[in-house]
């Protein structure tokens, strides 16, 4: 049986555009949006709760999503994030920017 390979690093500023992403589906508590980047990409993003939650204290700080107190599947109290008008925005203009930067990389590695 062979070692699998670590998870890859996201390119700086990918995971925001991937919780911002997560989000338009609805609110989401932390562990949703993890599992949801993990089983969406077929268990390649595996983001711990080292990366996320400071990302989504940094996305409530900039008024990109906002946070209220529920109860979770299993009734447990959890934190959810739901995505703000001024998240949308900045949504879109991630999602521009990475498509373009995208664009580039294969330029570079198809010459």
């Amino acid at each position: 049986m062979g070692k699998s390979s670590p998870p890859p690093d996201l390119l700086p500023g990918t995971l925001d555009l991937l919780v911002l992403k997560t989000l338009l589906r609805g609110p989401m508590h932390g562990y949703g949006i993890a599992q949801h980047l993990k089983t969406t990409s077929e268990d390649v993003l595996q983001v711990g709760e080292s990366s996320l939650y400071p990302a989504l204290q940094r996305l409530l700080l900039n008024d990109y999503v906002k946070a209220e107190w529920g109860a979770s599947e299993n009734n447990r109290r959890a934190r959810f994030y739901t995505l703000t008008a001024a998240g949308r925005r900045r949504l879109a203009a991630e999602r521009e920017e990475f498509d373009r930067l995208i664009l580039a990389i294969h330029k570079v590695l198809a010459s």
